[in-house]
């Protein structure tokens, strides 16, 4: 039988087999001798020792399409970056990071700009003079006055999409519009897994809808870009893409370097400052880590 792994606690492994229901699962001790540990949202084999109780054991996990360290998670298809309009007003370090941690893993971004109802029309034609020019789907949403929403939810069907984003920001109350119990098919499962007294502290999948699942990510609020080198962040800002090789110097990495076509569309306009900016304080984190 298979299922997708949707929690994990204390070498407890919740399994969703879709139409069946959750199997509380351990993982067999090969995987241990092998050093995998098996992470939420990976898609698992199970051996169903009590179809009465539940339980299980995972006998195989399935290969992983991608995972990540920080939250501990595996088999992403997007990520939902949320960010508040304003109250509080986005801190665009953090959210550029967000964007590149996904970037450098090859997971789709769609962004996410909440509290639509409070915001001032300078305020939403800021974000998009940033942001559109990368690239991402955004959508601006109320979830207090349900604006936009259902466009949200059409972005997530047939997925199991990341949910990120500083606290604040009306995560919450958007998986609760999506699923109002925020809990899984069965009304056993919130007791057997205990939801709410874990929440903070581990990943979490919501499931939908069929094949629609969120992840609650709680990791996600500090977050370091050092798990690559300095010369590799250029690609993960997508909007110098149409610049890469037209510089004067090969390998340029649009710092200080004359003849520069990354500088130069940031002259014209092309680029955004706070982008920019926001490179250049990461790429001097880099190489700052390069020392130590």
């Amino acid at each position: 039988m298979q299922g997708k792994i949707i929690k994990g606690i204390a070498g407890f492994y919740y399994v969703h087999v879709v139409g069946s229901g959750l199997y509380e699962c351990k993982a067999k001790g090969i995987f241990r001798k092998d050093k995998i540990k098996p992470l939420v949202g990976d898609m698992v084999e199970i051996d169903v020792l009590d179809e009465t109780e539940k339980k299980g054991n995972i006998i195989e996990i399935l290969e992983r399409k991608n995972e990540l360290v920080r939250p501990a998670v595996a088999n992403i298809d997007q990520a939902l970056v949320v960010f508040a309009v304003t109250k509080p007003k986005p801190h665009f370090n953090l959210l550029d990071r967000f964007l590149i941690m996904m970037e450098s893993k090859g997971i789709p971004v769609v962004l996410c700009f909440n509290k639509k109802d409070i915001a001032t029309e300078p305020e939403i034609q800021e974000l998009k003079d940033i942001y559109e020019g990368c690239g991402y789907k955004i959508v601006f949403t109320s979830a207090l006055g349900h604006e936009n929403v259902e466009v949200l939810k059409v972005l997530l069907e047939g997925k199991t999409t990341a949910i990120a984003g500083p606290s604040g920001v009306g995560k919450s109350s958007l998986i609760n519009i999506f699923q109002p119990d925020a809990q899984m098919e069965t009304g056993s499962i919130s007791e057997k897994i205990e939801r709410g007294k874990h929440t903070t502290r581990h990943s979490e999948l919501i499931w939908i809808e069929e094949d629609t699942y969120i992840m609650d990510t709680p990791g996600f609020s500090s977050l370091y870009t050092n798990e690559f080198e300095k010369e590799e962040l250029k690609y993960y800002f997508t909007e110098f893409e149409p610049y890469e090789g037209t510089c004067r110097f090969q390998g340029c990495d649009h710092v200080h370097e004359p003849g520069c076509a990354v500088k130069e569309a940031l002259e014209e306009g092309k680029i955004h400052p706070v982008r920019y900016e926001n490179y250049l304080e990461m790429y001097k984190e880099l190489k700052e880590k390069r020392r130590y």
